[in-house]
């Protein structure tokens, strides 16, 4: 047997979970090596290596990255978008939230092109950490949702302290959700929605005193 052959014959026994698994790495690495410096460009970036990869890899393998909308991913949309608006209204009242949001800047004047730009870039992000590392690789049940939290926390390293306690839980939490969906429409509304909402929130004065708030989670163990 050839050397290509032999090649062949051990890629043909490599399942797909674990070229999903292999590939979503590789794309982890070269995201963390590309940098950017606007968002335009992040957003660019994020639809190459979060979205056209990604969907590219599970067409070639007849596989869904859970790009589907039916009554029950609506009806999860709606409940988990439910769940998570305290916290993004809780969340615009931090001090270390509000001198972080928007991110790349911005104010009102241009707040409805950032907004837009962000959504895609939460779009490429939920068809990676969702779509091509949970609902794509549903053969391993749902303990698919705790594939990525520890490369989506390491993703929101330099994010306030209280982002970052909070990204593996909630990383965890929409994994499930779109698990059970099957579709990645739950956690694309709930995270670029709540983006949106927290930095219009961040943009006007706070809905609840800020005294008030910083003193009823003064048991946070992280600065808020």
């Amino acid at each position: 047997m050839s050397v290509a052959s032999a090649a062949r014959a051990r890629l043909g026994r490599v399942t797909w979970v674990q070229r999903a698994l292999l590939f979503g790495l590789l794309l982890a690495a070269v995201w963390t090596a590309w940098h950017t410096s606007s968002l335009t460009h992040r957003m660019l970036k994020d639809v190459v290596l979060y979205i056209y990869l990604p969907a590219a890899l599970a067409t070639l393998h007849g596989r869904r990255l859970g790009w589907r909308v039916d009554r029950r991913a609506v009806r999860n949309t709606l409940l988990l978008a439910l769940f998570v608006l305290p916290f993004y209204v809780i969340g615009s009242t931090l001090p270390s939230v509000r001198a972080f949001y928007p991110m790349w800047g911005g104010g009102l004047d241009g707040y409805l092109p950032h907004a837009l730009q962000q959504f895609v870039v939460v779009i490429a992000a939920e068809t990676y950490y969702r779509g091509l590392l949970c609902v794509g690789v549903k053969d391993l049940g749902r303990k698919a949702a705790f594939i990525s939290p520890v490369v989506y926390a390491f993703h929101h390293l330099g994010k306030p302290p209280v982002e970052l306690l909070l990204s593996g839980p909630t990383d965890v939490l929409f994994g499930l959700v779109d698990y059970e969906s099957d579709s990645i429409l739950p956690s694309v509304v709930a995270h670029g929605g709540g983006l949106a909402l927290l930095d219009w929130l961040v943009l006007h004065d706070p809905v609840l005193p800020p005294e008030t708030v910083l003193r009823t989670l003064s048991w946070v163990p992280v600065p808020l």
